[in-house]
């Protein structure tokens, strides 16, 4: 293996060449000019090219050394600029989440703001997509998905997050409207709003849990529930949506279950991460933070016969 060039001696170059002087080089660097001459001389030795011509009390860069000069300075430039900006830029910790776009946008940003002001030295960096990701290339630390479990690799922990009940959501004004909903059989007079990746959809909800017949092949259909709550908020339809994900429009009055908050529950979302990276702190404070979080949940998730 080939030996590394002393960072003394290097050190000592870029001294001597940017002040053109090994006496002031070494008063710069708080050691003696022959201290300053033994190192280039031992660089010298290293790299086999002369890099100095000694002419009388001066010295003077060879072209050799002047190309040398330019590179150790150009590196010497990085490593200032680096250390200069690690404190301001790269102090914390970036915590990569992958996540199902719903939960992201109505559930996971609205309280990011809890988790920084928890862990101010960690920054989380939320990617939203359906798209499969490999959490072995380390460009992903966390990945939350919804639906069927894909196939992992080996040493890959998946956790299931707590279920969701889904319910009949709609504005306000739908449900007191010229056709209030109060039974399950109101709902033939209304558009049914379609999520269509929800595991509980219009149809099986109306077959298996409400045991009433509905239209479920008309009305608007959206691959994403955000888009599905969106349009129920603006007075389109009644939306079949997780309380879970409709817990900002619920809290602000924007949407109202008129049929009540019990409904199926399925446990749809889960949290995957390597079982080698699980310990890091960035890692396992966001896994404690979030499972809190989801545990705490709302009066509107806590719902029972004898709440609200």
């Amino acid at each position: 293996m080939q030996k590394r060039i002393s960072f003394k001696a290097v050190q000592a170059f870029e001294a001597a060449a940017r002040l053109s002087s090994f006496a002031l080089a070494a008063e710069e660097l708080f050691v003696t000019p022959s201290a300053i001459s033994h190192q280039i001389k031992l660089l010298e030795e290293e790299v086999g090219v002369r890099l100095f011509h000694r002419v009388h009390r001066s010295v003077v860069l060879t072209d050799a050394g002047r190309h040398y000069a330019e590179e150790i300075a150009a590196a010497f430039a990085r490593i200032e600029a680096a250390t200069r900006n690690i404190g301001r830029i790269e102090k914390s910790d970036i915590l990569n989440v992958h996540s199902a776009p719903s939960i992201a946008a109505q559930w996971l940003m609205p309280r990011l703001a809890r988790f920084s002001a928890l862990y101010p030295d960690i920054d989380v960096s939320v990617h939203a997509s359906t798209e499969l990701v490999n959490l072995t290339d380390e460009r992903t630390d966390i990945d939350i998905r919804y639906g069927p479990t894909p196939l992992h690799p080996a040493g890959t922990l998946v956790l299931t997050l707590p279920p969701e009940t889904i319910v009949p959501l709609c504005a306000p004004a739908l449900a007191r409207g010229e056709h209030p909903i109060r039974a399950l059989a109101d709902l033939r007079h209304h558009t049914l709003i379609h999520s269509e990746i929800c595991l509980v959809r219009w149809r099986e909800w109306a077959r298996d849990y409400a045991k009433i017949e509905l239209d479920t092949v008309r009305g608007p259909r959206f691959d994403r529930s955000f888009m599905a709550i969106s349009m129920a908020v603006d007075g389109i339809g009644v939306c079949l949506e997780s309380l879970l994900l409709a817990e900002r429009e619920l809290e602000a009055g924007k949407l109202v279950a008129p049929l009540g908050l019990e409904g199926p529950k399925v446990s749809g979302y889960t949290f995957s991460v390597l079982k080698s990276r699980e310990g890091l702190p960035k890692i396992k404070n966001f896994r404690e933070w979030l499972f809190a979080e989801l545990s705490v949940g709302s009066k509107w998730r806590n719902y029972t016969n004898g709440g609200r």
